[in-house]
């Protein structure tokens, strides 16, 4: 792509405002579907309504031609999505066959090649942001959120030092973007594990000089 942003960006452009209603059902049908044949297990982190569902295949379009508008913004954008995708638990593995699956179909509805270069350059770019962000937001205290499991919870903050201790339950940052493990626990309904972060926090423990509370 090294020179050609410029080119890349009209092509894509020029191919989605050709879209007409018929074409975009079908592109969003097809991702789906030929995601599935990919990597069959995905349909279990699909299970949203068919509406749902055709309005992420909409915002994936639409991403892939903003990355090349507003690349810096597009990528807090995309690194926020990614420490949300944190907590659903969403393997990275499915990534490259989803990449793949769109890459396909675009290529059944066009011949521009740059146009098809375009969507799959931006499109590889998002979801390399997306594991990456994924990869380091994935600490033992958010996997262990994700179980809702008392002692998966303490188990996993056992090994913090005190100085970190409740850092680790209430922020975890990639880049400039953040998210609050303890704010997920409750917003997601992990509530045995909201529960033993507050007793956590709210902990006071001692060595043989100082008394520590919230550390």
């Amino acid at each position: 792509l090294m020179g050609k942003p410029a080119v890349q960006e009209k092509a894509l452009e020029r191919l989605i405002m050709s879209l007409t209603d018929d074409a975009v059902n079908y592109l969003r049908r097809e991702v789906y579907k030929r995601f599935f044949a990919l990597a069959p297990a995905g349909q279990d982190y699909f299970k949203q309504s068919t509406t749902r569902l055709y309005w992420i295949a909409d915002k994936i379009v639409e991403m892939t031609i903003e990355m090349y508008r507003e690349p810096r913004k597009m990528v807090e954008d995309i690194s926020a999505l990614g420490l949300r995708h944190v907590g659903y638990a969403i393997p990275t593995e499915f990534f490259a066959p989803f990449v793949s699956g769109a890459v396909e179909v675009v290529r059944t509805m066009t011949t521009d090649e740059n146009a098809e270069d375009a969507f799959r350059w931006s499109l590889t770019l998002i979801s390399k942001i997306l594991v990456r962000t994924i990869l380091e937001g994935s600490t033992i205290v958010m996997k262990a959120i994700n179980t809702n499991q008392e002692k998966a919870l303490v188990k996993a903050i056992s090994v913090s030092p005190r100085g970190k201790r409740a850092l680790e339950l209430l922020n975890i940052t990639v880049g400039t973007q953040s998210i609050s493990p303890f704010y997920w626990s409750v917003d997601s309904g992990s509530l045995n594990c909201a529960r033993a972060m507050i007793r956590d926090l709210l902990t006071i423990r001692a060595d043989r000089d100082n008394y520590y509370y919230g550390c």
